[in-house]
């Protein structure tokens, strides 16, 4: 049945009291109905929902806060939209807050403190209920400014077992450390370490790194090669050519598997077998790192179930209820293929980390 439609207010705006009105339900209804409560009836939902289409009714969402004190919008800060790692963990964290009636601020930082800053300065204007940020690194007035907002605060990617700090990720550098020991377990000796956009958390991988060489008295700071501009395939290529003509190393860790993607298929240019020459890893198992020719070996991230747990962990402090883990630290695994190993080779498990597992694919 088609709801009556009530005379337009004088504003040409519809309001949640006529769309009620017209459903025959009460506002507060409506309102749970259109933010997709699970706790309406699915009768109801649909009645409302045919009243807001017959009405072309939109939702205000600054007067609704206004009228409950209470936002539906929860502030997300992360670096990039083209890394795919960003978007799973970003899908997930959306998907879940959805479900509960809330709505994501999505704020791109370009790894820039400074317009992170300004970013957050832009979405605190609209009241956020809750904020999602990425990692620890970030200026003090930006710290200042959570820290004065009262905004529940979750941090992703990263862990820290600080007083009051809200965070889902993973040991970055135990994860950097287990795949070096990989490289040392298939007999290198001479590893380089090649990265790109030197964030806090590539960093870390480079910790995890050089603690296991230094540990296998191996370590040789000549073969870190550290460039500040954007991890890419072309990049990649780019300094595999260079690492191989100037280093000749034995293996190769590249901190984001697009680099290393690009280095397998710049080996083929340059004449250059892997893993007969030079074995070749990655990190984050990025799309299509298990279909390149050879297939390559990369740390596998929990990054869906990170933005999962850090969805459902902002929800109980939006809420107000207690949270039984502040720090939720996840398990990533490393998944072994023909880049490190030959191919009758990576059937067999690598030596599992502490915080994660190991898995060969063939």
């Amino acid at each position: 049945m088609t709801p009556e439609l009530p005379r337009r207010r004088r504003s040409g705006r519809v309001t949640l009291a006529e769309v009620a009105r017209a459903a025959g339900v009460s506002p507060i209804t409506v309102s749970r109905a259109l933010r997709g409560e699970r706790a309406v009836a699915p009768e109801l939902v649909a009645r409302a929902r045919a009243a807001a289409d017959a009405l072309g009714y939109v939702p205000d969402p600054a007067a609704r806060a206004l009228a409950s004190h209470r936002s539906t919008h929860v502030a997300v800060l992360i670096p990039l939209l083209s890394n795919t790692l960003f978007v799973d963990l970003l899908e997930a964290l959306q998907r879940t807050l959805r479900t509960h009636g809330y709505q994501t601020l999505i704020g791109i930082t370009h790894y820039d403190p400074r317009e992170e800053e300004q970013l957050l300065r832009e979405q605190m204007a609209h009241r956020p209920a809750g904020l999602v940020v990425t990692g620890f690194e970030r200026s003090e007035e930006t710290r200042a400014l959570i820290q004065a907002s009262g905004v529940p605060c979750v941090h992703v990617m990263e862990t820290s077992r600080a007083p009051g700090v809200h965070c889902v990720g993973f040991s970055q550098q135990d994860a950097g450390y287990a795949l070096t020991q990989h490289l040392l377990a298939g007999g290198a000796r001479r590893i380089a370490f090649a990265a790109a956009q030197l964030d806090a958390r590539v960093m870390q991988r480079a910790e995890g790194y050089r603690r296991a060489l230094r540990e296998a008295g191996c370590y040789e700071p000549a073969l870190e090669m550290l460039r500040p501009e954007p991890s890419s395939i072309a990049l990649g290529g780019h300094m595999f050519a260079r690492l191989m003509s100037e280093s000749a190393p034995e293996a190769i860790f590249f901190c984001n598997d697009d680099l290393a993607q690009g280095a397998l298929m710049a080996a083929p240019r340059l004449g250059i077998p892997v893993p007969g020459q030079v074995a070749v890893a990655g990190f984050n198992d990025l799309p299509g790192s298990d279909q390149l020719m050879p297939s390559l070996t990369s740390v596998r991230t929990p990054r869906e179930t990170i933005g999962e747990e850090a969805a459902l962990m902002l929800l109980r402090l939006m809420r107000g209820e207690p949270v039984p883990r502040p720090c939720v630290e996840l398990p990533w695994s490393l998944v072994v293929r023909e880049s490190t190993a030959a191919p009758h080779e990576a059937e067999r498990p690598a030596k599992a980390g502490r915080q994660g597992s190991s898995k060969a694919e063939g």
